[in-house]
């Protein structure tokens, strides 16, 4: 049996901006997550990694492709499949200011999902569920009776994470839980989430934009750039060997604790303004950026190929056509050096 909880295949999402024209936010996007992991998403602000993720959970229609959740494609499910589903994924959101309604108690934010799906017989039982919820993430009981008001931002997404929780689910999408907190409490709750996983055996789709913290979490990780996955591989490889030339950028960017590393070694500037999702560019998305950037790169798409065991990147850089003589560029180093 395959060990796939989820796949998403050729995933495309396009939002309607003006007659003739669409917001390519996903553009044809590949990858699966195993049951037990967490698969880590990453990228720049607008690459749409959280459109991803709310499409997955079917808050988005898809445009095109497919979301197979455990053998059942997600966007075809109707009437019990989709209460079903809904039961075993669940969505921790980004701001836990904006994601806690500011009228209900935190007894009825984690109680209500209870109440929806019919778990438990009476609302004494669902009040322990909310007991043992908020002792599991690491708040008291007493504040049960609270408002989300009156709760530091670390403790709102805990909040959120418990509400996450209360219908057992297997799958849990958290899209950038940790961006809108302080430096201080981010650890904190990424290291929550991680024993959460270990105890319950949750599976994780954990979208950020910061490569340092997806490490200490993710398993495997997958770089987005404008709508498009450019590299996939584990953690451990993307970090000691990033073959894309945006991937190699985000790690220089990430800061080191050593000031003599710090101060000798090379930052990867990239040049250019981001380009519109609405009109993106011909062949590689990246080339308008890439210092490597070569004549193929605006005639062709680059396709998306395992360059080694299990680490999968989309750049002509690793194409067969490199052999082809007018393809070639001698002003670029191949090895990005």
């Amino acid at each position: 049996m395959s060990n796939k909880i989820l796949q998403v295949k050729d995933l495309k999402k396009y939002f309607n901006v003006k007659r003739g024209q669409h917001l390519k936010a996903v553009n044809g996007v590949t990858f699966h997550v195993n049951k037990g992991e967490t698969f880590g998403l990453v990228g720049e602000s607008g690459c749409g990694k959280s459109t991803i993720g709310r499409t997955i959970m079917g808050l988005y229609d898809r445009t095109d492709g497919e979301v197979i959740y455990n053998d059942k494609n997600v966007h075809e499910l109707s009437g019990k499949e989709k209460d079903s589903f809904y039961r075993r994924m669940q969505m921790i959101f980004q701001d836990p200011y904006a994601s806690l309604n500011p009228r209900s108690t935190v007894r009825e934010i984690i109680s209500e999902p209870m109440e929806i799906h019919g778990l438990y017989k009476s609302n004494k039982e669902r009040l322990e569920k909310v007991y043992e919820l908020l002792e599991e993430v690491g708040l008291m009981r007493d504040h049960a009776n609270r408002y989300p008001h009156e709760f530091s931002g670390g403790q709102r997404q805990r909040i959120g994470i418990a509400r996450a929780l209360a219908l057992d689910p297997d799958f849990i999408i958290a899209d950038e839980p940790i961006s809108a907190l302080d430096v201080s409490v981010q650890a904190q709750v990424v290291n929550l989430l991680k024993d959460l996983q270990e105890e319950k055996g949750l599976t994780f789709l954990f979208i950020a934009h910061d490569l340092s913290m997806v490490k200490q979490i993710s398993d495997r990780i997958g770089v987005m750039y404008l709508g498009n996955l450019v590299e996939l591989t584990t953690s451990n490889q993307l970090y000691e060997n990033p073959l894309h030339p945006y991937t190699r950028a985000l790690l220089s960017a990430i800061p080191i604790p050593d000031p003599d590393v710090e101060e000798s070694r090379e930052r990867i500037i990239l040049e250019g303004e981001l380009p519109s999702p609405i009109d993106p560019p011909s062949g590689c998305v990246f080339r308008t950026r890439c210092p490597l950037a070569m004549d193929v790169c605006a005639e062709k798409r680059p396709v998306w190929q395992e360059a080694s065991k299990d680490h999968y990147v989309a750049c002509h850089l690793y194409d067969e056509t490199m052999d082809d003589p007018k393809y070639k560029n001698p002003k670029v180093s191949i090895s990005g050096k």
